[in-house]
């Protein structure tokens, strides 16, 4: 029992249930009145495996790091192993691939020529390599959303929650690169806090989260989403971006950067959310 459990925590299973709730929220965009329940389950299901997947894959190669910066995760506590793992990534990137035939060929090439390769090779190859890594991973969550909204016939709407999402992730994933800087620099990890220090990582992070957060209020301000997109964007997005850069400047280091990463954790699904309330006439 204590296996399945370690196995189970080892996909981050609360992570991967945001990705499939979030695929929800951008159907009920794309169909307010009308959702296509089939696609929508279809495309969730292929999201959450591809999260899983990810998840899986990225444990299995960051193991080193985890002895250091997460040693209660499965694999340095020894409850799975490397090649478990593996195999596991494998079969939940197979399970998505083959769900993804049955949809478009626009999703195909989405969710399949471009999503597997640039999480593998992120999870690979670009992690190490400053921001480049941040982008990519970034640019993985922001491809979710044109990939719904292929699935569903209509990828127009979905520009602009990619855009939110790839600018929150890509904020998070700097703040997170401080807070995991002890690990990343004890296996040789190149990573932008590392090169540049603490002190630049996060200027570059404020600078960020200006430019995401005013630009965040462009739609409400130019009239595509409505009142209740610019409250919860306030409550659910720009607050928590305001508490994370008066923390990082308040007391630069792992510690902030640690509360941070926790407070930006769901500020992507709030901007979804935020979105589909703007959408409400």
């Amino acid at each position: 029992m204590t296996t399945f459990f370690y196995h189970i925590k080892l996909i981050r299973p609360f992570n991967v249930i945001i990705s499939g709730f979030a695929m929800v929220i951008a159907a009920s965009i794309l169909h307010k009145n009308q959702i296509e329940w089939g696609i929508v389950l279809l495309t969730s299901v292929i999201v959450m495996c591809y999260t899983a997947a990810a998840n899986a894959l990225n444990d299995a190669i960051d193991y080193k790091i985890d002895l250091i910066n997460k040693p209660t995760r499965p694999i340095p506590m020894g409850y799975v192993q490397i090649k478990s793992a593996m195999v596991i990534s494998y079969i939940l990137f197979s399970t998505g691939a083959l769900l993804c035939m049955q949809l478009s060929d626009t999703s195909k090439m989405i969710g399949i020529i471009i999503a597997i390769p640039l999480m593998v090779v992120y999870n690979t190859s670009l992690k190490g390599k400053p921001l480049i890594g941040n982008i990519a991973v970034s640019l993985t969550l922001g491809l979710s959303f044109l990939f719904c909204g292929s699935a569903h016939g209509n990828v127009v709407p979905m520009w602009i929650p990619m855009i939110l999402a790839f600018g929150l992730t890509l904020i998070r994933e700097l703040v997170k690169d401080i807070a995991d800087i002890e690990g990343d620099r004890s296996i040789g990890i190149s990573t932008f806090p590392i090169i540049a220090g603490i002190d630049r990582a996060v200027h570059l992070t404020v600078f960020l989260v200006l430019f995401v957060g005013l630009g965040s209020l462009i739609p409400y301000f130019n009239g595509t989403y409505g009142f209740y997109y610019g409250i919860l964007l306030i409550l659910g997005v720009e607050i928590p971006l305001g508490v994370v850069v008066f923390l990082l400047l308040n007391n630069p280091g792992i510690t902030s950067a640690t509360k941070g990463t926790r407070i930006l954790k769901f500020s992507t699904l709030m901007g979804l959310i935020a979105i589909y309330a703007g959408t409400i006439k």
